[in-house]
């Protein structure tokens, strides 16, 4: 026996399962495009808060830079893990790009700012400098202190040499009385200098030759005889300075200083050896 032909579909029926099939392609169709119009969002939405957000770091990163390091903080930066879990891979990456640019930018100002860093002044400072230059005049009064000078002698040897040859009084043929001074035998040339302070004016002497006569303020007179020539011929001098040198000029018989001291008021010759040692010099 024949198997039963398959009931076939009605007109109705075809016309149901028609419309069921048109409103499932248009239902797929719709959800499609709403992905497609998601992602198109979604694209330029995240690389445009990553640019956002870099140029946000770029601006302020001067200020936050100084707050961070006056509040001893570090600045949170933003990495390519805080892109959410369901980001393109492509908005990831532009947002990394963006944020690894920011980041050059701002090292950059970093790096700029060390040296001007440098060259602020300090808070101790005062206004206008006045600490730094207080502080630089005390180092310059440091370095420039000299040891004061040694004071000069009010007393001083005629000649550097020590020793006496002829002394006061001693008679001989070279003398119409008595020696009236002390003789130091130094060679010719030897440096003559001031035994005292004051007023020195020179003069020719057929016995005592070149002479140079020093007054000091007491009105004394020391007397250098038998010199070769002046340094100094009047003025004021201090004690210890060269006047003179020594030569054998007038009635010599050789190189020697020939000195005297006369009292004020022109009176006669002194022994000078006493008149030294109570200067607080011995001439021996």
């Amino acid at each position: 026996m024949a198997p039963e032909a398959a009931a076939r579909p009605t007109r109705a029926e075809l016309r149901l399962a028609a419309r069921e099939q048109s409103r499932s392609q248009r239902r797929d169709a719709a959800k499609a495009a709403t992905r497609t119009a998601l992602l198109r969002v979604a694209l330029p939405s995240v690389a445009a808060l990553g640019v956002a957000a870099a140029a946000a770091v770029t601006v302020q990163g001067e200020a936050d830079q100084q707050r961070a390091q006056a509040a001893g903080l570090v600045p949170q930066q933003i990495t390519a893990a805080d892109a959410p879990d369901n980001a393109p891979a492509e908005a990831a990456q532009a947002a990394q790009q963006a944020l690894a640019a920011g980041d050059a930018a701002q090292a950059s100002r970093g790096d700029a700012r060390q040296p001007l860093a440098g060259t602020q002044g300090t808070p101790d400072a005062g206004q206008d400098g006045q600490s730094g230059q207080a502080g630089q005049q005390a180092a310059q009064a440091a370095t420039t202190d000299q040891p004061p000078a040694p004071a000069r002698p009010t007393v001083s040897m005629p000649v550097a040499q020590h020793g006496i040859g002829e002394a006061f009084g001693a008679a001989g043929t070279h003398w119409a009385k008595r020696h009236t001074g002390i003789d130091f035998p130094v060679d010719g040339g030897t440096q003559v200098m001031a035994v005292a302070d004051g007023t020195i004016r020179t003069q020719w002497n057929p016995s005592y030759g070149y002479m140079t006569i020093l007054k000091t303020s007491d009105g004394t007179e020391v007397w250098y005889c038998h010199l070769r020539s002046y340094k100094i011929r009047k003025g004021t001098v201090k004690a210890g300075d060269v006047i003179a040198f020594v030569g054998s000029s007038g009635n010599s018989t050789g190189p020697h200083l020939h000195l005297e001291i006369r009292p004020a008021g022109g009176g006669a010759p002194v022994d000078p050896l006493p008149w030294f040692l109570a200067q607080g010099l011995d001439p021996r």
